[in-house]
Parts: structure tokens; sequence; C-alpha cells
């Protein structure tokens, strides 16, 4: 490597390095975008051949609005009222809060005033939260730059995504039927875990909170969320929700509808999934439960919320990555000594 070379490697280097500290703080809305834009390309793709790409862009935008991003907001303000809700509901007569402070009084001689001092706690908490105001104008104000962030990139990779592919095709030091094979592998690795995971969870969390509303569980919203959580996860699902559940329903005095929930949980949610699962996965790339489960709980911890989409990606790129390296590992050394010596 010559002293030029060597200097714009370290220049690439130091621009790389700021401009990550750049996206950093917006992470999440940046991962965000390129979601959408990925789910939303065939699209633009279809409706430029009858409009411009600047208002086939817009369009898709204001879908991405009114179909994605404002429903999202919406169910997340209700499961968020609904967890308060849970909270407010809780009697401290329930929890025999009486019974222990009696137990602590002769056991140790002190009387105690367990619900006062949660009281004072709560007081001092919000005294707290109050004083920390600007703190949470702060983290409203990053949540609306990033959310501005987040559809300003959808409209330019919506418009403009194929001129981005072209040129990271045009520099990638790859075949072009190398760099075709790996980027369809990576296409079909996307879609496995959004059409093949993401949806079959959506619909599987779906079907089964239709039975938890039809049953009077309460809280039924916030509980439907977390099965659709959990539906994202292979061998574990939605039955930590729904089989709690139905034990619930028996303590509660009623046999019925505690059946009638477990026989349309274990039918009609099951059903779904082994009919969905193997229609969809089969279309697309079939990607190891392992590499799932790993994903989708590596990646909340690596990424957030995006983690549940990107981390069981990330890991199924890296075995598509393999893959397309050992079926063209020869090739690839043949190559590279002829653009060597050219």
């Amino acid at each position: 490597m010559n002293r030029s070379r060597g200097y714009l490697l370290v220049l690439i280097a130091l621009f790389a390095y700021f401009s990550w500290q750049l996206v950093t703080p917006f992470f999440q809305y940046v991962l965000a975008a390129v979601l959408l834009a990925f789910v939303l390309t065939p699209l633009q793709r279809r409706l430029e051949a009858y409009i411009s790409p600047t208002l086939a862009a817009f369009s898709l935008l204001i879908l991405a609005l009114l179909g994605f991003i404002i429903p999202f907001v919406i169910v997340a303000a209700v499961i968020a009222d609904d967890a308060a809700a849970m909270l407010e509901s809780a009697d401290p007569e329930d929890l025999e809060v009486a019974a222990i402070e009696d137990w602590i009084a002769d056991e140790t001689g002190f009387d105690v005033d367990i619900v006062g001092s949660l009281v004072d706690s709560a007081e001092q908490i919000g005294s707290v939260l109050l004083e920390q105001t600007t703190a949470w104008f702060s983290v409203f104000t990053h949540a609306l730059l990033g959310l501005g962030l987040a559809l300003f990139l959808l409209y330019y990779l919506l418009k403009d995504g194929d001129v981005l592919l072209e040129w990271l095709h045009e520099r990638t030091p790859l075949p072009d039927d190398v760099q075709d094979d790996l980027y369809s592998e990576l296409n079909d690795v996307m879609w496995a875990v959004l059409a093949g995971h993401v949806m079959i969870a959506v619909v599987q969390g779906l079907i089964a909170g239709l039975g938890l509303f039809a049953t009077g569980i309460p809280n039924a919203t916030f509980w439907t969320f977390v099965m659709i959580i959990l539906a994202l996860i292979p061998l574990i699902g939605a039955f930590l929700v729904w089989g709690p559940a139905v034990a619930y329903l028996f303590v509660s005095g009623e046999p019925i509808l505690a059946i009638a929930l477990l026989v349309y949980s274990a039918v009609v949610v099951g059903v779904s999934d082994d009919y969905l699962r193997p229609i969809v996965v089969d279309r697309y790339a079939e990607l190891s439960p392992g590499i799932i489960i790993l994903g989708v709980l590596g990646g909340i911890y690596a990424f957030g919320v995006m983690g549940l989409f990107f981390g069981p990606v990330l890991l199924g790129a890296l075995v598509t990555t393999l893959e397309v390296y050992d079926e063209h590992y020869e090739r690839l050394g043949t190559h590279d000594e002829n653009v060597e010596q050219s």
C-alpha cells in the first residue's frame, strides 16, 4: 500500500467515524426509515410506471404516515394507558398489606405503614419528575426531530433508492453475478423475517387477542400487544399469555369461558401458525428457529425496538453471505488475481 492509498483510507476511516457519531442519536429512526423503504420500494417501482418518481415517493410517504406511523403511535398510547390502568387498579387489600404489617409488628416489634411509605415515595418521585420537566421536554423534542428525519430519509430512499443501489453495485469489488446472487439472497432473508415471522406474529397475536376480548380478560389490549411480541419468538409464542388467562378464568369461577378460550386458542391460533408459516416461509428463505430467537432477543438489547426486525435479519444475512462466499470461493480468488494483473 502506497502513501496516497493509506492517506485516503485514514480519511475514510475518520469521516466514517464522525459520520457514525452524527447518526447514532437518531439510529432507531434511521432503521425505521430503512425498514419502511424496503417494504414500500416494490410499490414505488410500480407507481413510477405511471407517475414521476417524486410524486410516487410523496404518495407513499403519506401512505406510510397514515398506514404505519400514526396507527403505531395510537396503539402505543392505548397500550400505555392500559398498562397505567393495570397499575391503578391494583388494590392494596388484594395484596394483604395489613396482614404483612401485622406480621412485621409481631416479629420485630416495629409498627410499619407500607401504604403510607409508598404514598410518600410516590410524592417524592412526583416532585423529582416535576423538576425534570426540561428533560422530558428534551425527550419529546428529540422524538419529533427523529420522526421528521425518518420521514425525510424515507422520501429520498424511495425516490433515489435505485440510484443508491447502483452506486453500491459499482463500488462493491465483486463480480456482477456474485453481487446479484448476494443481494437476491439478502432480499429473501429480509422478506422471510418480515413476512414469515413478523407478519405471522402480528396475525397470531391479533387472533389470540380476539379470544381475550371475547372472554372478558382485563386489559386485553395490553396483553394482545404482549402476545404479538412473544409470537415473534419460536417455540414460545402467545401461550405464555393465553395459558395463564385460561387459568385466571377458571380461578375466577368462569369454567365455561375458560374452556372456550382454551379450545379457541389451542385450535384457531395453533392452526393459523401451522398453515401460515410454511406458506410464507417456503416462498422466501427458511431461517432456523435458533437464528430467530437469538436475533429477536439480542436485537432488542443491541438496537432497541427495531432489533425485533433487524436482529434476525443480520444473523440471516451472515449465514447467507457465508453461503455465497463458499459457493463462489474458487472463482473469487481467480477474479482477484485478474484484477491485480490488470
